[in-house]
């Protein structure tokens, strides 16, 4: 797996190659690239990157001044797409929001289009059922205790936690790749931990995602019907904020819709970013 060094620290990364149209996808909280493992491969007329953000899921940690707050992790991923020297770009997200934050940061010059995918959105950062593990992390020895539970079965697949992600189910092979780095390594866990506790005020977010209407190029938010964390009025405010936005909604899912409903968001994907 390619590495770039960025400011921050290095940053892991697949990429398909070719001369298609870019999409660089984002992943959740404690996820890396393998999110998109079902979606990836039946786009092979486009270059698919994937880096893997420092969300507590990253097999190296990053510099330890680094900045993983909300906005930190948005600008980390700014300087991914520059150190790619990447143009045109078709920027996925899907339950991590907060790389829409590029936007509000003025650092949306690479981007020709942005997709949002059930997503975190306008002051739902951490979604609510997710808010007592953020704040778990803020106890001396909370991360670590954290990582413990994600060990159970209950932790990873009950629809009251971790397992309200997906109507499908996540793997356990999946998810012992996503949680062992933080589980092993402390670096990590200290990376994890500042994300977990560098969300903004509630003033702060709905100020950055204001700025979201200044993004005129086209956009398409993807929501799934029955989300079970982002609520489904956010689908409908973010197209009335987005100047150039289009809304497809998705049955049958939840937030995962990449793991729930691939086909689907694949042919969602091939309507919006056209092959030149």
């Amino acid at each position: 797996m390619p590495t770039v060094v960025l400011p921050a620290g290095p940053l892991d990364y697949t990429d398909t190659g070719g001369r298609g149209p870019v999409l660089v996808f984002g992943h959740g909280l404690l996820m890396n690239e393998s999110q998109w493992r079902k979606v990836i491969p039946q786009l092979d007329a486009y270059r698919c990157i994937a880096p893997t953000l420092p969300l507590g899921a990253h097999r190296r940690p990053m510099n330890r001044d680094a900045d993983l707050s909300q906005l930190g992790v948005a600008r980390i991923l700014a300087d991914f797409l520059d150190a790619l020297e990447l143009s045109d770009v078709t920027l996925v997200l899907n339950d991590w929001g907060g790389g829409q934050f590029i936007v509000s940061d003025n650092r949306a010059d690479r981007l020709g289009r942005l997709v949002l995918i059930s997503c975190e959105a306008f002051d739902n950062f951490p979604p609510k059922p997710a808010r007592p593990l953020a704040a778990l992390c803020r106890i001396p020895g909370g991360t670590r205790l954290l990582m413990q539970l994600f060990r159970t079965r209950f932790f990873r697949h009950d629809p009251k936690t971790y397992g309200g992600l997906s109507k499908r189910g996540v793997p356990d092979d999946i998810m012992d790749d996503w949680f062992s780095p933080a589980s092993d390594d402390r670096k990590i866990r200290r990376d994890l931990s500042k994300f977990a506790t560098g969300t903004p005020s509630r003033k702060s977010l709905l100020k950055w995602s204001s700025r979201l209407a200044t993004f005129d190029r086209p956009a398409l938010v993807v929501w799934a019907t029955e989300d079970r964390m982002m609520p489904l009025q956010h689908a409908h405010r973010l197209v009335e904020l987005l100047p150039n936005a289009e809304l497809i909604m998705i049955d049958d899912s939840w937030t995962l819709i990449p793991e729930d409903q691939p086909g689907a968001l694949i042919a969602a994907l091939k309507g919006f970013v056209p092959i030149h």
